[in-house]
């Protein structure tokens, strides 16, 4: 065996012989433990005189000391009844101090170990009362660390609860300001919009006022048949205005008549005042006559022009201007009583009759506006060809109506006019007029929808142009 492994089996024998016998002290515990070694050799004495007990001591050899040594043997056999239980008692007192001793060194090893065990509860003891101070001086430490933080928390909450307050009583205040300006704005504003419709409405008021009172004064200086007016009834006409879906000047209306005019008859039981319903729907005189303007170059180099319904005489009024000798017809004694008071060339006359009643090429113009669209379908080629028929050669017609590829005249303004029949496509009017020999037809489109319409802006354009383009188109040839 290596000497390593021999020092291994040594140390281990001498734990083993510690453990089995303690020493003076029990362990770090410093608790004295009772010496056992002199009762060890009392008892190892007194087993050596337990096992001479009933034995004869050797004596050296000889004849003297043989014969001694057979008589104490026979004196020792003799008394061994006599001495038997008092071994056996001896005996039994050894054992009992052995097992004493053996006692006694496992109250000296339980010692030892609560020694120990005291120790380690005293060092336990020990590092508790260091971890307690350690944790008290920690906890304290923690606990002003804590409060310093809270404290700096609270004063950083506090910093910015004041500047919050501070920057919403700004925000307040200016909003405030803001909103008191604001108000002393709206205020002013909606004080000058209020006069403003109040002047509007004053200046609307006076205008209709002028109205009512220039259509009397007419009227009267023109002495109407029936003086209708001094007696409290309605004026009844013989027929509508020309268009009756212009609620404005700002309508895009080009021009027309705005009394019953020439044509079938229709309207001739409608019961409302016709003349305050024309400068209700139909618009100013003034406005009629700048639409119309638009027609001066063509009618230029004409010397007999006829105005087809010419209503209150707006477009004779244009011609007279520019130079142009023109007369009209219309069904309305009062409007041509009342173009006839303008100095004005017109009399009362049904469009068929009077045009069947002309000679052929008697006229080198005519123009007729919003009359077509109240003839009953069936009559429009008629009046097309007795028109084209009374025209000289290179003889110009104008025909203005309500066009129908505009979807906004038939959803708003055509069918307002209680006399209109059907609205008449400018194809079928150029048909017409190509069928009973005119030519050089054009078709110009008037009153755009979107000026009138402000909501068809929103529309892409080529859309608009399609279907919501202008509200009248006027159709235009010359006689070949």
């Amino acid at each position: 065996m290596e000497s390593a492994e021999l020092i291994a089996i040594l140390r281990e024998v001498r734990e083993r012989v510690r453990a089995r016998n303690p020493q003076t002290s029990a362990g770090a515990a410093e608790i004295p433990l009772p010496d056992l070694l002199p009762l060890v050799h009392a008892r190892d004495s007194a087993m050596g005189k337990v096992a001479a007990i009933g034995t004869v001591n050797p004596r050296p050899g000889g004849i003297g000391n043989s014969l001694v040594q057979g008589w104490k043997r026979l004196v020792a056999r003799i008394l061994d009844w006599h001495v038997r239980e008092q071994v056996e008692f001896n005996r039994k007192i050894m054992a009992c101090v052995d097992g004493a001793i053996e006692a006694l060194n496992e109250t000296n090893r339980a010692l030892v170990d609560l020694g120990n065990r005291s120790q380690e509860l005293r060092d336990i003891r020990s590092h508790w009362a260091d971890w307690r101070f350690e944790w008290e001086r920690k906890l304290q430490q923690n606990e002003v660390q804590f409060l310093r933080s809270v404290a700096d928390l609270q004063g950083a909450f506090q910093h910015r609860a004041d500047a919050m307050d501070s920057n919403h009583r700004y925000a307040v205040h200016a909003q405030h300001t803001d909103f008191t300006a604001a108000l002393a704005r709206n205020a002013v504003e909606i004080q000058q919009r209020m006069w403003a419709d109040l002047e509007r409405i004053r200046l609307e008021y006076e205008r209709l006022i002028h109205s009512e009172l220039r259509t009397i004064r007419q009227r009267a200086e023109i002495g109407a048949p029936l003086g209708r007016l001094a007696e409290g009834d309605a004026w009844l006409p013989g027929r509508d205005l020309e268009n009756v879906r212009k609620n404005s000047p700002q309508a895009g209306e080009a021009g027309g008549s705005a009394c019953p005019t020439s044509g079938s008859g229709q309207g001739a039981g409608l019961g409302f005042d016709y003349g305050r319903f024309a400068e209700r729907f139909r618009g100013s005189e003034d406005y009629v006559k700048a639409g119309q303007r638009f027609y001066l170059p063509y009618f230029a180099e004409c010397r007999n022009v006829l105005d087809i319904g010419c209503g209150r005489g707006e477009f004779l009024e244009t011609m007279r201007e520019a130079g142009v000798p023109a007369r009209g017809i219309d069904l309305s004694e009062e409007c041509v009583a009342l173009c006839r008071h303008k100095q004005l060339q017109a009399e009362t006359a049904d469009l068929f009759a009077y045009l069947s009643d002309l000679p052929q090429a008697a006229l080198d113009g005519i123009f007729c506006a919003q009359v077509v669209e109240h003839l009953p379908p069936e009559r429009l080629p008629e009046m097309i060809k007795l028109s084209a028929s009374r025209l000289s050669r290179n003889g110009v017609i104008a025909i203005e109506t309500p066009n129908p590829e505009c979807l906004a005249i038939l959803a708003t303004h055509f069918y307002l006019d209680p006399t209109h029949t059907r609205p008449v496509p400018h194809a079928l009017m150029a048909f017409y007029l190509e069928e009973f020999g005119i030519g050089n037809i054009e078709v110009r489109r008037l009153a755009p929808a979107v000026e009138s319409m402000a909501s068809l802006g929103s529309l892409p354009e080529d859309f608009r142009d399609a279907f919501f383009g202008s509200l009248d188109y006027a159709i235009l040839g010359r006689k070949l």
